[in-house]
């Protein structure tokens, strides 16, 4: 949801489109930088939050961001930015900030991942009085994208070594297009299996709800309105009837229409497959 109109006027939108949760940018996702947010908009979104039953609501970083940069000034703004939101998300009283891992950008692999570990640790460290957790998003994989396997994100979180901050944001999109396939009842559970075994299913704290655009395996990043893309809607509804996950929110991040219409049939859709 945009806070073009101040961060109040998210939830004021999600209510009216009929959501039970929503994510949002804290600032400009196409500018590093941002003026610190104007603490009447806080109290705002605050007030206007209390009035509403949406929640919780999860920031998302800036596109911009690379942890894994090896290019000194691309890393310095990435740190800044991130710790700006990192901030502002703990001054909204919001619980989660998602993250994409980062890009090696041709360093490697496990030279990204060490990069990414480090510098989010030294994020933590530097909001250690902060409550919110930063969750690390599944990715398609797409160019030098890391966080395209569970080995990946297992491997980010057991070496920033801070459990009680940091946690997981499942993409569907993103693990099908990687090469998890979800479409069959057995197939599910094998990739739900992998998911607790490596990284444990009590780290999962949000599901992104997205069709795509892309093959099985095509390591495209293209989402695509529910029942619309490659997966189908089986694939949905095995995430969806999980009672495992019955608590866990579910976050919509298909293409946009300026009404809103595309938004209020996907979320008929999916709530149209639960069987419970």
């Amino acid at each position: 949801m945009s806070i073009g109109k101040g961060p109040h006027s998210a939830i004021e939108r999600a209510r009216d489109l009929g959501c039970e949760t929503i994510q949002i940018f804290v600032k400009s996702n196409r500018r590093w930088d941002a003026k610190p947010m104007d603490p009447k908009k806080i109290n705002k979104f605050k007030e206007v939050r209390a009035q509403n039953n949406i929640n919780p609501i999860f920031a998302h970083n800036t596109y911009l961001v690379n942890l894994a940069s090896n290019d000194e000034e691309t890393l310095k703004k990435s740190i800044n930015c991130f710790l700006y939101e990192i901030k502002t998300s703990e001054e909204l009283g919001l619980d989660y900030i998602i993250m994409h891992p980062g890009s090696h950008k041709g360093i490697g692999e496990e030279k990204g991942i060490e990069r990414i570990a480090k510098n989010i640790r030294d994020l933590l460290l530097q909001t250690e009085n902060a409550k919110i957790k930063i969750l690390l998003e599944t990715t398609a994989g797409q160019g030098t994208n890391l966080g395209y396997t569970f080995n990946h994100i297992q491997k980010i979180i057991e070496l920033i070594d801070y459990p009680e901050r940091i946690g997981i944001c499942l993409d569907t999109c993103h693990i099908f297009a990687a090469g998890y396939d979800f479409r069959s009842e057995k197939d599910y559970e094998k990739v739900i299996n992998e998911l607790d075994s490596l990284i444990g299913l009590d780290k999962l704290f949000v599901i992104h709800l997205n069709d795509s655009a892309g093959d099985l395996g095509s390591r495209i990043d293209r989402h695509e309105h529910i029942g619309m893309g490659k997966i189908g809607l089986n694939g949905f509804k095995n995430f969806l009837n999980d009672k495992r996950f019955k608590n866990i929110p579910g976050i919509l991040e298909t293409p946009k229409d300026k009404e809103g219409k595309m938004d209020i049939t996907n979320l008929k859709t999916l709530r149209s497959l639960v069987d419970y």
